[in-house]
């Protein structure tokens, strides 16, 4: 007998429910989290005094969620490193290390879209 439509909606309220626990802990216990979405929060009053437009919205929030996702790959790769092999290790180290490297192509490319949109909104106010 397939599974019935409760069967689906209990087993995906569950794993949503075990996506927001995951957020939380990324939240409550990842300085790296707590500083970008420091980031993420200070870009929407930064949004709405400048008046950005809505297609800059949808690439500012795009990067917020690309490196904050990035961020916690990141984080889950090494602490299943770090799970698997508590010492150092070269290997180890290497596999850390690209995971971090993800990090920065995800933070430079949102690094980039904001001063994209930025930049030209500061310089017209430098103008008048």
């Amino acid at each position: 007998m397939k599974n019935s439509g409760k069967d689906f909606f209990i087993s995906t309220g569950k794993s949503f429910r075990y996506a927001f626990k995951g957020a939380y802990l990324l939240i409550s216990t990842e300085r790296s989290i707590i500083i970008q979405i420091s980031l993420a929060i200070l870009s929407v009053p930064a949004g709405l005094i400048i008046g950005i437009t809505k297609t800059e919205w949808l690439f500012q929030v795009l990067c917020i969620g690309l490196v904050l996702s990035i961020e916690g790959l990141n984080t889950a790769v090494e602490k299943l490193c770090d799970f698997i092999h508590p010492d150092y290790h070269k290997k180890v180290g290497f596999i850390k290390d690209i995971s971090a490297g993800a990090v920065i192509f995800a933070a430079l490319t949102a690094l980039a879209v904001v001063l994209i949109i930025y930049i030209p909104y500061v310089y017209g106010l430098i103008l008048e």
